[in-house]
């Protein structure tokens, strides 16, 4: 039975920042956050910026994907165990154990589910796995006008990353060969170590855990079967998407490895302010100024809309400043149907200098209003 070394010498959490008991979004979230910080694109000529970048991707490919994370986690519970330390050498409960003292009982029943897919060495004659790795996720920024956040579009990002060669077809040979099969491992990707029970895997360092060699390299990918190159990539914009949301594009990240699957691509919406509305949800807000005439004893008065036909709100006798009145279906549109409301704030305007006859017209009102609106402070 095979074993992955790296997955007993690496803490995946730890690489991520993560506990054992994250959640799959937690994971992909700090994913996402340590790629964005460490990816190649920003960090140009920094080695260890790379080979950090190397490790969050190995670490994401393995508790990123539900099964890996799995049979990880089944692998560590076992702990030395695993790697052949506790059988056959003298430890543990291997001391002093023998296969004829099961009666007959099969190793691979006790072990066969936790390392279910992860290959067997050639003491069974199994196939190690192939080495086929996903393609990494890339995220790109799209840059929107207001208008067009809320009404929704289709358009196109641009991505610079590593695409499928298009000479050789992604099989890293030169047009009219074909790679051959490794010698070293057969094929399998993984050379075994046998250590008591256990056959310790590992990757192939000829053919890099792909199973196959590529004798003539293709002149334009140079064997890589990637090439980096620019592409615009169709997105669709729901309508009312909101600044900072995050589009996901299945499948339209970096071409897979050996075979495994291509990434996803991750769009994040920068939507630029308008000029009047503001956003709350799928509710646009618009702060309205009235006089104070219009504040007490009420008023009509027209408000514009995003669809460019003004409405007539009625601003009631004694509105105070702040209040909020709500015009029905006039906001964003819902991601079920509908749309949300606009939400009309009230300002009383103050003005900041009057002139002798406005001066006068006030002083007649505080002469002609009675009360005192600060009696209940008691000063």
């Amino acid at each position: 039975m095979a074993v992955q070394t790296e997955w007993l010498e690496k803490d995946y959490y730890k690489v991520l920042g993560v506990a054992e008991t994250a959640t799959d979004k937690e994971i992909q979230r700090a994913y996402r956050k340590l790629a964005r910080q460490f990816h190649p694109d920003t960090n140009p000529n920094n080695p260890e910026a790379e080979e950090r970048f190397k490790e969050i991707s190995a670490a994401y490919d393995v508790v990123g994907d539900p099964d890996k994370r799995k049979e990880y986690d089944e692998l560590r519970r076992l702990g030395p165990m695993a790697a052949g330390n506790g059988f056959g050498n003298g430890g543990g409960f291997g001391a002093g154990f023998r296969v004829e003292d099961l009666g007959g009982f099969d190793l691979g029943d006790l072990f066969g589910d936790v390392f279910a897919g992860r290959g067997r060495g050639p003491a069974n004659g199994g196939r190690a796995r192939s080495g086929a790795v996903r393609g990494r996720d890339l995220e790109a920024e799209l840059h929107l006008d207001f208008l067009q956040a809320v009404n929704g579009l289709t358009t196109e990002v641009h991505v610079t990353s590593e695409a499928t060669c298009a000479t050789c077809g992604g099989s890293g040979a030169k047009p009219g060969t074909q790679p051959v099969t490794c010698t070293a491992c057969g094929g399998r990707g993984q050379v075994s170590e046998t250590q008591g029970f256990f056959a310790i895997a590992q990757t192939c360092r000829r053919c890099r855990g792909r199973g196959q060699v590529v004798e003539t390299p293709c002149e334009d990918c140079r064997g890589a079967g990637v090439v980096r190159k620019p592409r615009q990539v169709k997105v669709r914009v729901p309508a009312g998407v909101d600044d900072g949301q995050l589009i996901r594009l299945p499948g339209r990240g970096e071409p897979g490895r050996n075979g495994g699957p291509p990434g996803d691509l991750f769009v994040v919406v920068r939507v630029a302010p308008h000029p009047l509305f503001g956003r709350d949800g799928t509710n646009l807000t618009l702060r309205l100024p009235v006089t104070y005439p219009e504040a007490v004893l009420g008023a009509e008065i027209k408000v514009p809309t995003l669809d460019g036909a003004p409405v007539t709100v009625r601003i009631p006798p004694g509105t105070r400043s702040g209040r909020v009145l709500r015009v029905r279906g006039h906001g964003v549109p819902r991601p079920k149907g509908g749309r949300g409301d606009l939400l009309v704030t009230v300002e009383v305007d103050v003005p900041s200098s009057v002139d002798a006859k406005e001066r006068q017209a006030v002083e007649a009102l505080a002469k002609a209003l009675s009360g005192n609106p600060r009696a209940h402070l008691g000063v």
